[in-house]
């Protein structure tokens, strides 16, 4: 058995359908079910049984599927490393973000891509949650996400903790309030807050604030997306409370920010990689703008 053939069967068990490996792998289908075939004989086993349209793992394909995952992404890690050794700083990094952690990155990448312009980039958006199974299946190298990170820490990432966000509150333009508002008047506020549910994150940030103060908030819708509340606010359907710093990523005209003066609402963004893998030249040249602008 050889790594052509795990990088076979790999495919075969993601896409569950010989057919689609096939066309994944930019192969004719006869030869990849030989392939297939001949790991069945070497290891007497079958790997891989039929349920209906579609293959499903037997227990022993699945115990090769997750070794032969582990061998593929360490493959292409030595590869990687080796070709960084001669060639220096170019490729393509991948890196993901929430859309409340994006303003770390615009300003960033442009004095990366003068100081390296043989590098470019991929950007994937998404919540915590999702970022960190990206990270997982190697689909990006870095990510921004934001706090708790409690269950990142127990799942092998490493992080740099950046900077604590103040929340605030964005009201329509036209809306009579003062420059500043303290908690208990949020209560007489209809609130659209931003919510994700695969994670434990800022919504919980708001509601934890909301109940230290006795405060029963009247929330009139839950968000996944700031794009979407800042809209919504911008018509006049409620206010939001978002992390000052995301603000930066979207256009505020028909809006105003609201200053909260007795609270202590706010939430952290950090940047984070997986701890066993190995990560290219980039990468570590992009963790390093962090450190340096925040040690």
């Amino acid at each position: 058995m050889d790594i052509k053939q795990l990088r076979y069967f790999s495919a075969i068990a993601e896409e569950r359908q010989i057919t689609r490996a096939a066309n994944r792998l930019h192969m004719a289908q006869p030869p990849l079910s030989h392939q297939l075939k001949l790991m069945e004989q070497e290891l007497d086993v079958c790997l891989l049984e039929r349920n209906g349209k579609e293959l499903e793992l037997t227990q022993g394909g699945q115990l090769l599927y997750k070794k032969a995952k582990s061998i593929l992404n360490q493959m292409d890690d030595l590869v990687k490393e080796v070709k960084e050794i001669e060639e220096g700083l170019r490729g393509v990094l991948s890196i993901g973000s929430t859309k409340t952690g994006f303003s770390y990155i615009p300003h960033r990448l442009q004095v990366f891509r003068q100081l390296h312009p043989k590098v470019t980039f991929r950007l994937k958006e998404g919540d915590t949650y999702s970022l960190a199974q990206s990270l997982i299946k190697r689909e990006i190298e870095l990510a921004i996400v934001r706090y708790p990170l409690e269950p990142l820490q127990m799942n092998g990432f490493s992080f740099l903790s950046l900077p604590k966000d103040e929340f605030v509150l964005i009201v329509p333009e036209d809306w009579s309030y003062q420059t500043s508002i303290r908690i208990k008047e949020l209560a007489e506020i209809p609130l659209m807050l931003l919510h994700r549910t695969n994670w434990i994150g800022l919504y919980e940030v708001v509601m934890e604030e909301f109940d230290r103060h006795g405060v029963k908030p009247e929330i009139i819708c839950e968000c996944g997306d700031a794009a979407m509340l800042l809209s919504l606010a911008r018509v006049g359907i409620g206010a939001t409370l978002l992390p000052q710093s995301t603000l930066e990523a979207f256009p505020m005209h028909g809006l105003r920010i609201v200053n909260i003066d007795d609270g202590t609402i706010n939430s952290q963004s950090a940047l984070i990689w997986l701890k066993d893998r190995y990560i290219s030249k980039s990468a570590v040249q992009f963790i390093e703008t962090f450190k340096q602008e925040f040690k």
